[in-house]
């Protein structure tokens, strides 16, 4: 076709497209579809003429009309944490399990150490700590220690030190997850002998009931962080069928997603360390209930819920290729 029939052909509905503002998406996306034709028809076969170039800014500008001002259908940081990081953790659930497997294993180490050994709690926890928990309870103020500095500023130091040090723990574990894994033993043996510390006077439940105030989250959080490590460090040992460099590149995408997930719960859980667990005295129904709470955000954010989204996205994928 010579280029003057070919303009002559369509010149009335490019000018319309040019002028008409009011075209609904339909016929705004049908619009787009022709010009994209009539582009790929003139650069075929007017590639240095006027109307090429016409048509290009014609279909540049309807693009940018339809994509430039589009507005996501879901904001992305709400997409990473309804998402995201649910299937990242339903996909690394097994090196989120083993961490969680050593927590158990060297607590009780812990305890039972404690337990043969009266010297143990001392070597690990330090003589002035035990020393000021001893008199606290001789007092009748056993958990004391929670309450000797002001909340906020509480709340500030020990946020900020949990957050550094499981940042450490997470970038320790590049080293194929061990020193993640030494950390976390380390801290689970202390939280045992400081757990059998308050057994030995007869203060094992209420121990439980006030640390876990905020002790749920926090131990929860350092637990997956340092299974992040261990995400991260062994990522390169079991590719798959994937390169090694690229399952590393994944194993790291995925540990740091994990573990910045975890800096709003070291948050939640150093306010509640620094306002509430001072208040270790508040009747035990209170207690329980914000331990309930945590316990039952834990159970279902950090182990239904990314099963579920991990559900959900098989079935889709499923429907797609069928």
């Amino acid at each position: 076709m010579r280029e003057g029939l070919f303009i002559k052909k369509n010149k009335e509905h490019w000018e319309k497209i040019e002028h008409d503002r009011s075209a609904n998406a339909d016929e705004t996306a049908s619009n787009f579809t022709r010009l994209v034709n009539d582009l790929a028809y003139a650069k075929t076969f007017y590639p240095g003429s006027k109307i090429t170039t016409y048509l290009n800014a014609l279909a540049s500008r309807i693009y940018l009309s339809i994509y430039q001002n589009r507005k996501d259908p879901e904001n992305r940081l709400a997409a990473f944490v309804r998402r995201d990081l649910p299937l990242t953790i339903a996909r690394r659930y097994k090196m989120l399990l083993f961490a969680f497997g050593v927590f158990v294993i060297f607590f009780s180490v812990g305890f039972f150490s404690a337990m043969q050994d009266k010297t143990f709690v001392r070597q690990v926890l330090g003589d002035g700590y035990v020393d000021m928990t001893e008199q606290n309870i001789a007092e009748g103020n056993p958990f004391d220690v929670y309450a000797q500095t002001s909340p906020f500023l509480m709340w500030i130091q020990i946020m900020l030190n949990n957050i550094i040090v499981c940042i450490m723990y997470f970038f320790r574990g590049v080293l194929l997850g061990i020193p993640s894994i030494l950390a976390l033993g380390r801290e689970s043996i202390r939280i045992g002998a400081f757990e059998y510390m308050f057994y030995s006077h007869g203060l094992g439940a209420d121990a439980v009931v006030t640390v876990l105030l905020h002790g749920l989250l926090e131990l929860t959080a350092i637990i997956i962080t340092c299974g992040a490590g261990l995400v991260m460090g062994t990522s390169w040992l079991f590719p798959g069928t994937r390169r090694r460099f690229k399952a590393l590149q994944d194993g790291v995408k995925d540990g740091v997603k994990i573990v910045a997930a975890l800096i709003p719960v070291f948050m939640v859980a150093a306010f509640i360390e620094g306002f509430v667990t001072r208040h270790y005295k508040m009747p035990l129904p209170m207690s329980l209930g914000i331990l309930a709470a945590c316990g039952a955000f834990i159970v279902w954010y950090f182990i239904l819920y990314p099963f579920q989204v991990a559900a959900a996205e098989r079935k889709r994928r499923a429907a797609t290729y069928e």
